[in-house]
């Protein structure tokens, strides 16, 4: 169970967030934490229902929060959304990445269109939302001063650390994530004092992402080599957040925060290859069947 925030309830008091996934998932509590801690909310998501609900939760703790339809990979969607946040709020002092797309594949079994997808909503997607943020987030930006510039925060994996059994696409998208975070962090701190750092979540329980890589019918199958995890709260991730946005990291730039308990420390094969090639096989069949899902692209 989620402990009591340590922080101060108005450590953001004043600052205005946006977040690319944040109706749902790690992103929605990261929105949650920001909001309860003094911060306004605007969360950019494709759907919209999604989006709806996300915004009306927050909305009932008293946070101010609207919810923008858009898809990080299209400019045009990043640009708009942006100026809406702008038009609404004021200023933007803080950009959260979290945004992503994932799925279990073994790399044969990967067609490179949906190694392109994950490519495009991770990596090029959050290049697409900060290049955007830019002229918002610098120094003597929009509601700023002339001095202090915002922060960015982009969500990221450990999975690329070593190497991760089928998620070929999505070490390759963690990779250049990190990497975007450290050139943006080294360029645009020095230039604009923009602040950019990342956050390497571990195994989350109780999110979407967890459900589709540690999926319960392969859980269900008693297997040795299905290895009990130690799973981290989305409370964890949104506390990192919370003390990168804050001053309590005002000396933290171009680094990638991990928060998983140890758990790449040490990685073996958790599922059997056989049980993800059936489990693939079977979202592929019910992403036919039903217009919510993982998009066939990716398959």
């Amino acid at each position: 169970m989620a402990m009591e925030s340590p922080f101060k309830a108005d450590v953001l008091k004043g600052k205005v967030a946006l977040l690319t996934g944040g109706g749902s998932g790690i992103g929605y509590e990261i929105s949650y934490q920001l909001g309860i801690h003094g911060a306004s909310i605007a969360i950019m998501g494709r759907r919209r229902h999604v989006l709806e609900n996300a915004v009306a939760s927050l909305q009932s703790h008293g946070i101010p929060a609207i919810g923008l339809e858009g898809d990080v990979r299209q400019r045009e969607d990043a640009i708009r959304v942006l100026e809406s946040t702008i038009k609404h709020f004021g200023k933007l002092d803080i950009l959260v990445n979290a945004a992503a797309g994932n799925f279990l594949v073994p790399a044969e079994d990967l067609s490179p269109n949906g190694f392109r997808t994950v490519i495009d909503i991770d990596s090029v997607g959050t290049f697409t939302m900060c290049h955007e943020a830019l002229k918002y987030l610098k120094k003597g930006g929009p509601g700023k001063d002339h001095f202090v510039g915002g922060t960015i925060i982009n969500i990221s994996a450990t999975l690329h650390y070593t190497a991760t059994w089928y998620q070929i696409h999505v070490s390759a998208a963690k990779a250049a994530v990190d990497s975007i975070t450290r050139s943006l962090a080294l360029e645009w701190g020095t230039d604009y004092n923009i602040r950019v750092n990342g956050i390497a979540p571990g195994p989350i329980k109780d999110t979407p992402g967890f459900s589709k890589l540690a999926p319960e019918e392969i859980r269900s199958k008693k297997s040795e080599n299905v290895l009990l995890l130690k799973l981290g709260e989305k409370w964890d991730i949104a506390m990192a957040a919370l003390y990168l946005a804050s001053d309590a990291g005002k000396y933290i730039n171009g680094t990638t925060l991990v928060v998983d308990g140890g758990d790449w420390l040490s990685h073996s094969r958790k599922l059997p290859k056989e049980a993800v090639k059936q489990y693939s096989r079977a979202v592929e069949r019910r992403s036919r069947a039903a217009p919510v899902g993982i998009p066939k692209s990716k398959l």
